[in-house]
């Protein structure tokens, strides 16, 4: 009986309801993410940023998510889109909710985290939504303004109208937003505001500055009699940081997306996907002491790489050289000796040596902070350039290589050629690679050699290897103060054993190909 009682009620019926209930439950399990199926923390707004694209989403809003996992913050950001087409109703179709993937390595160990970022508590378009964009300069509890507008954004545009509604520039917005906020606390120093741009310019937070203080002289006849006092709390009480910021975010992971939404359990649309690696070096403003600002924003107790100084400068010369300088030349070495992937390079036998003696032995011997810190970041580096989940193509480095070179991989060579009194031999084999490779056709497994760069370098360059002389090219690629050097203006011939050292690696190239060459120098 308890057989047939049991098979009973396993019915054809009752099969296909167990199976219907089944795909619902599984179709359930990845559901809309918004605040009704997923928890969200509420905090204080404490934070207008200006921009939201996967960079600040997985820098900045990551780096408020942990403060407020770790530390007494307690913060909010509310959004601005800072053009008139943006995303932000998509962040508010997720109820500003999504999730951010970290993947690289750490200490040695690969990482692949997720991890579903609430920190963000709207997003509004000040286009549409005016009204509400300026009402945030009431709200007594804010206190940064963080922004990434792109290097575009941080600009004066004369035409901009104190009465537009809103005004079309970034800098134009914000002193909108601060006129608001002077008159609404009455000039109360407490309420000034602290600037952080995170745009990919040097000094970004001096040229903000400077763009504020020209809409405050542009539009004074609109201040009327408020001008004298609004312009001195801006700049008293008002504290503009100059920042450099390091992590590389690919954004939306269109080819694992249904892998991450899958393992949420979510239909997140928003996913970010970034390196693991991050670093936020905020210079402290003239009118802020560093204990005062970390006081404020407490990143660093948090655990996070989030450094408050007294000059960016320093830390923007260290990324620039041991991060982009190390690439510029890796990357004709690599791709000249058979070899496509950054992280395939750095673990050749004589390719990822190569990479090392540039990085440790030559460029960071250029540099001024202390030895320790360098070799740290240089091994920070080399874990990026190593990340298991990123096939970076060295072919996507080459683009203006010669600029690059230039800016990146030319100030430390000239100063390592004045403290060591010899020429840094990685460093001039990058150069030649780079001119070798500007040469064009087939390698030896027959791929493509196609350089890009601007035209009248790609002329240059052809007219110089027809001559078939490689003097002649070294000569006239070094010396080419308009056309290649526009930066410095500098005829590298002059720079003492350059010429010969260049005109020699070419030679050997030609003779016995490039990882043979490479070989030479280690």
């Amino acid at each position: 009986m308890r057989t047939s009682f049991f098979f009973s009620n396993f019915a054809p019926q009752n099969i296909r309801t167990l199976i219907f209930n089944h795909l619902i439950l599984k179709t359930m399990a990845k559901k809309a993410l918004n605040k009704w199926t997923a928890p969200k923390s509420v905090a204080p707004e404490k934070i207008i940023q200006f921009g939201e694209g996967n960079f600040l989403r997985a820098f900045v809003d990551w780096i408020v998510w942990n403060m407020n996992a770790k530390t007494n913050f307690n913060g909010s950001v509310a959004v601005v889109q800072p053009i008139e087409k943006g995303m932000v109703e998509w962040l508010n179709g997720q109820d500003c909710l999504y999730h951010v993937n970290l993947q690289g390595r750490l200490k040695g160990e690969a990482v692949n985290s997720l991890e579903r970022i609430d920190v963000i508590s709207r997003a509004l378009n000040p286009y549409t939504q005016n009204w509400a964009f300026m009402a945030l300069a009431e709200q007594p509890e804010i206190r940064f303004v963080i922004s990434n507008t792109t290097e575009a954004g941080i600009t004066f545009d004369d035409s901009c109208k104190f009465t537009d509604a809103p005004a079309s520039s970034y800098p134009g917005k914000l002193v909108q937003l601060l006129f608001r906020r002077y008159k609404t606390f009455n000039g109360d120093p407490t309420k000034g505001l602290i600037f952080m741009p995170c745009e990919l310019i040097f000094l970004n937070g001096h040229h903000l500055k400077d763009c504020i203080r020209k809409y405050i002289e542009l539009w004074k006849d609109d201040f009327g009699a408020d001008y004298a006092g609004f312009k001195e709390w801006f700049e008293k009480y008002n504290y503009v940081c100059a920042t450099l910021v390091d992590r590389i975010v690919p954004g939306f992971p269109r080819k694992d997306i249904a892998e991450i939404q899958e393992k949420v359990g979510y239909n997140d649309n928003l996913v970010v996907q970034a390196e693991i690696f991050h670093l936020w070096v905020i210079e402290k403003p003239e009118n802020m002491s560093i204990a005062e600002l970390e006081a404020e924003f407490p990143a660093n107790k948090a655990g996070l790489n989030v450094l408050i100084a007294e000059s960016e400068k320093p830390y923007h010369e260290r990324k620039v050289t041991l991060l982009n300088g190390p690439h510029t030349v890796l990357s004709p070495v690599t791709y000249l000796s058979g070899v496509n992937i950054v992280r395939d390079a750095c673990n050749h036998e004589i390719l990822g040596k190569y990479i090392h003696k540039v990085m440790f032995d030559e460029l960071l011997e250029t540099l001024n902070l202390p030895k320790d810190e360098l070799k740290a970041y240089g091994e920070s580096v080399l874990e990026r350039f190593n990340n298991p989940y990123v096939d970076h193509q060295v072919t996507s480095i080459m683009l203006n290589s010669f600029p690059k070179f230039e800016t990146r991989d030319l100030p430390g060579l000239k100063v390592y050629l004045e403290r060591k009194g010899e020429l840094p031999k990685g460093l001039v084999l990058g150069l030649a690679a780079i001119i070798e490779y500007y040469k064009g056709g087939v390698r030896e497994d027959g791929a493509p050699i196609q350089p890009n760069d601007a035209q009248e370098i790609m002329d240059l360059l052809k007219d110089l290897w027809a001559t078939g002389d490689t003097r002649k090219v070294a000569e006239g690629v070094l010396g080419a103060t308009d056309i290649i050097w526009k930066e410095s203006k500098e005829d590298l011939n002059k720079i003492p054993g350059l010429t010969d050292m260049v005109v020699k690696f070419l030679d050997e190239i030609a003779a016995k190909g490039m990882l043979e060459t490479v070989k030479t120098i280690l």
